[in-house]
C-alpha cells in the first residue's frame, strides 16, 4: 500500500507513491536519488540526514515522508547556485570544516537555518546551534570557524566576495 504526496524539492515539484512507513531521508535518497542527505543513526541523534523542511533544519529520518505532504524540501543538492558554491560551503572547503565530509551536509544545512534566523551569530550560538549534529573527525572548531567565516562573507555585498 502506497500513499501519494507532492513536495517540492529544490524547486522542483515531485509527486511520489511512498510507503506511509517510510522516513523521508529514504524516499530523498532512494526514490529522488539524493543521496547528499546520509543516513547515520536513523534515530535523529547525528544530524547527518539533516534537511530544511518548509525553511526548518530537521532529521528527516524521524519525518514520516507523508507528514511532509504538500512541503518544500531542501537538501544540500539545492545549495549549490548556478554552479557556484554557496559561501557557507565555500568557506567549510577555505576552512577545513570537514575531514571525511560524512557530516559535512547535514551541518551546513543546520548551519544555513542559524544564518537565516540570526546572520551575525557568535561563537556560542554556532556552537549550539550545531549541538544536534555529530562528528567524529574535526572537533569542531574548524566547522565552527567555517560558520562564521561564511556569516562574515554573506554580509558583504555579492560584487565584494572572493572569487571562488
Amino acid at each position: 500500500m502506497t500513499e501519494r504526496i507532492r513536495l517540492t524539492v529544490n524547486g522542483l515539484l515531485r509527486d511520489l507513491d511512498v510507503d506511509p512507513r517510510r522516513a523521508l531521508v529514504h524516499v530523498l535518497r532512494d526514490q529522488l536519488g539524493l543521496t547528499g542527505t546520509h543516513t547515520g543513526c536513523l534515530t535523529g541523534h547525528c544530524g547527518a540526514c539533516t534537511v530544511r523542511l518548509d525553511g526548518r533544519a530537521v532529521k528527516s529520518c524521524t519525518v514520516l515522508a507523508v507528514s511532509a505532504d504538500g512541503a518544500r524540501v531542501e537538501t544540500i543538492e539545492g545549495v549549490l547556485g548556478d554552479s557556484a558554491l554557496h559561501p557557507l560551503q565555500q568557506a567549510f572547503w577555505d576552512r577545513f570544516g570537514f575531514q571525511c565530509g560524512f557530516c559535512t551536509p547535514g551541518m551546513i544545512m543546520t548551519a544555513l537555518e542559524l544564518l537565516a534566523e540570526q546572520p551575525v551569530p557568535d561563537h556560542a550560538a554556532v556552537r549550539e546551534a550545531l549541538s544536534g549534529n555529530l562528528c567524529r573527525c574535526t572537533g569542531y572548531q574548524s566547522i565552527v570557524d567555517a560558520v562564521l567565516a561564511a556569516a562574515e562573507a554573506m554580509q558583504r555585498p555579492p560584487e565584494r566576495r572572493s572569487p571562488r
